[in-house]
């Protein structure tokens, strides 16, 4: 080892004694992309079984509950598992009464976060309608803001991202490193297509927004999301006609 090597690794844990938090974050990096080359060919359940072993009550799912997919395979492997639920004000009504349902039928704990401002406070601030001048603001007060906050006291949370779902995800890890919030970001049905989707709702019965029958593909808040039209892409329909594909919480 050189000098200037030994001085580099010194100074790098005199940084970690000083902030522990880095060498935590550090830490639960390491983990999380060694586990994602660990588990890329591991089933689902087994890579919410590792999740729940690893974090125990420091694990989360989240669900926009377009579905209860990941919801229902995580109750399989730890009952009463919290489900974090970002209620933005603008989501369809039958959003919101497939969380409702959720909470009623399946062991789970359901935890709904909001953001810091109602839809009226925030067009008081904004403007109305801030979703169709600035959609990315929109979608930063409503959903990215709210669910860092709402993930504080959570070390690992799991989303329903799939590759197959758009070029922007085809190649999100099974498990991987958040490192916008400093989580590990879990994604168990990452390799999954839809017929796989469909085929674990029907044998389970698993409960599903009742938009997904009614030409919606892909279920987001209301003012920014339409039926789609045969031959489209299963995205289309969100921010139809704008650039915009992500809201910002996978990005």
């Amino acid at each position: 080892m050189t000098a200037v090597q030994a001085d580099s690794d010194t100074s790098a844990s005199q940084a970690d004694a000083a902030d522990p938090d880095a060498a935590e974050r550090a830490e639960l990096k390491a983990l999380a992309e060694q586990a994602g080359r660990d588990l890329e060919d591991a089933s689902a359940l087994e890579i919410l079984q590792w999740a729940v072993d690893t974090f125990g009550k420091r694990f989360c799912v989240t669900s926009s509950m377009e579905d209860a997919v990941v919801a229902h395979l995580a109750s399989r492997a730890r009952p009463g598992v919290d489900v974090v639920f970002l209620d933005t004000g603008y989501h369809f009504p039958e959003t919101i009464g497939t969380r409702d349902a959720v909470e009623a039928v399946m062991d789970v704990n359901v935890i709904t976060i909001t953001p810091r401002q109602t839809v009226a406070e925030q067009d008081a601030e904004y403007g109305p309608k801030l979703h169709d001048r600035d959609p990315d603001l929109c979608c930063f007060l409503r959903k990215v803001k709210p669910l860092e906050e709402g993930l504080t006291r959570f070390d690992a949370w799991a989303t329903g991202l799939r590759r197959d779902e758009s070029e922007s995800r085809a190649n999100t890890p099974v498990v991987g490193w958040d490192d916008k919030r400093g989580k590990v970001k879990i994604s168990p049905i990452a390799r999954w297509t839809q017929d796989d989707v469909d085929a674990y709702v029907a044998e389970h019965g698993v409960l599903t927004n009742p938009l997904l029958m009614d030409g919606y593909t892909s279920v987001g808040c209301a003012p920014c999301t339409r039926r789609v039209a045969p031959g489209e892409d299963a995205r289309a329909g969100r921010w139809a006609g704008n650039a915009k594909t992500e809201c910002g919480l996978h990005l």
